[in-house]
């Protein structure tokens, strides 16, 4: 059972429907879900930065995960719609966790060899 918390928040220029939130956290969740154990917090915000003027991505979704005695991780995904911003902000967010927990976990259980002169 996870124990990761998870927090939607989107500016008045967004449609922040109940069902835009629900979509959009099951696909973060879906792609962060093998780092769930180790994360305490997630957090979205999505903010459409030409507010009624549309244009080319201006949906923005950031992305900040906290590991548990880690520093936090932010991301930002860009697109034309939020769906996207935040697929491309997820997807950059396992990356970076790969990158971050993955290191964490080689220095860990693979100690390096000692030195041989």
């Amino acid at each position: 059972m996870s124990t990761m918390q998870f927090q939607f928040n989107t500016d008045s220029s967004v449609m922040g429907t109940q069902e835009v939130a629900e979509r959009i956290e099951a696909q973060v969740r879906k792609r962060l879900e093998r780092f769930s154990e180790r994360l305490t917090r997630v957090e979205v915000h999505v903010t459409d930065v030409n507010g009624r003027k549309h244009g080319e991505d201006d949906k923005h979704c950031t992305i900040e995960a906290r590991p548990r005695g880690s520093r936090p991780i932010g991301v930002t995904g860009k697109a034309s719609d939020v769906d996207a911003a935040a697929r491309i902000a997820a997807n950059t967010m396992a990356e970076r966790l790969e990158r971050v927990l993955g290191k964490a976990d080689r220095h860990r259980h693979d100690p390096s060899p000692d030195k041989q002169m």
